[in-house]
């Protein structure tokens, strides 16, 4: 999605962007003081952060029919998952709202994401939450899915499960808001149209999992929904947040609102 802002290719309006590169657990915690201006975010985050933040149109991870896995050294059922401790990539992942709303309440412990695998593989952990390329890699590991969050959620609702959003700082005022939209849409669509190189740009960023894992990670992930959530992406998000009010994940009432 940044490739583009490195090249000539897209116009910035007059503004200048900086990569900053963060995982998500960090990247929540920073929204919750306003530290970045544009960033990537949970979905599960947002109602902690909304006074401040604002839903871009687009730059969304979302899977259909997959979606964060749950893993251990061998089978186990979901009723097995609520006696176990579950080490997570952070309480403020989409992928452990969705957890819970699968198993219900549970024993947890936060661990990088990228250690996740190694943790239970190691046998310090029982049950992991994986998200990122983990989805692909975790029998590398020589461990077992116990449940695919994605596809429960597809079964549950007939819905894409959305995972990571973008989000803007709502005092950048309206009309940068919708320049800062117009810009990263463009960034993004041009990403799409120059697939290879901007796959190879953010294979500098790929924590060393080789390029068919990348493409086949990205190609579940980027597609026509990051580019615009559509109807299908809108009503998915706004599903699994009325989910998790209805659980009491969130600290107030969650207002839905995207940038023009």
């Amino acid at each position: 999605m940044y490739w583009a802002l490195t090249t000539d290719l897209v116009d910035t309006r007059g503004h200048s962007f900086e990569q900053v590169l963060g995982d998500i657990q960090t990247l929540n915690q920073w929204a919750r003081c306003g530290r970045l201006e544009v960033t990537a975010i949970s979905l599960a985050a947002y109602p902690f952060v909304q006074q401040d933040y604002a839903l871009l149109p687009h730059g969304a991870s979302i899977g259909s029919g997959y979606g964060p896995i749950v893993v251990a050294r061998e089978p186990l059922s979901t009723a097995d998952l609520r006696e176990r401790e579950i080490v997570v990539p952070g309480a403020m992942t989409t992928a452990f709202l969705a957890l819970r709303l699968v198993v219900g309440d549970f024993d947890y412990r936060e661990v990088p994401f990228d250690e996740i695998p190694d943790e239970v593989a190691s046998g310090r952990a029982d049950v992991g939450l994986l998200i990122h390329e983990g989805q692909l890699t975790f029998e590398d590991f020589g461990l077992t899915k116990a449940l695919d969050l994605g596809e429960w959620w597809l079964l549950e609702t007939g819905l894409p499960l959305p995972l990571g959003v973008n989000v803007v700082r709502r005092d950048l005022g309206g009309d940068v808001l919708g320049d800062v939209s117009a810009v990263l849409r463009d960034a993004i669509q041009c990403g799409l149209d120059h697939r290879a190189e901007a796959l190879e740009y953010a294979l500098e960023f790929g924590r060393g999992i080789d390029a068919a894992v990348a493409d086949r990670f990205v190609a579940m992930y980027v597609n026509e929904l990051t580019q615009d959530y559509g109807d299908e992406g809108r009503k998915a998000v706004t599903e699994l947040l009325r989910r998790g009010e209805a659980l009491g994940a969130f600290p107030e009432p969650v207002q839905i609102d995207f940038v023009a």
